[in-house]
């Protein structure tokens, strides 16, 4: 299992549309993937599970991934993030 932290540096945190690329990407992985915040924990394959959590501007989250591409899983969603 990996972990890794990252804050949110959208003004507009992470809503519909980078939401969406980010479960787009999470898709891809074997893993399983999960985003967690303050508010919970979603599944990251999951635009409506992700949005659910409400993150905003400044937050900080945690990309956890377990199994076999966990690390190129969570390297490949905290470039979509820093973008």
């Amino acid at each position: 299992m990996i972990e890794k932290i990252i804050v949110i540096k959208s003004a507009n945190g992470l809503h519909a549309r980078p939401a969406g690329i980010f479960a787009k990407k999470a898709i891809e992985f074997e893993s399983a993937i999960t985003v967690k915040s303050a508010k919970g924990s979603a599944n990251a394959k999951s635009i409506m599970s992700i949005m659910s959590l409400g993150i905003d501007q400044g937050a900080e989250i945690t990309i956890v991934a377990e199994g076999a591409d966990e690390s190129i899983a969570v390297n490949e969603l905290t470039k979509i993030l820093e973008a």
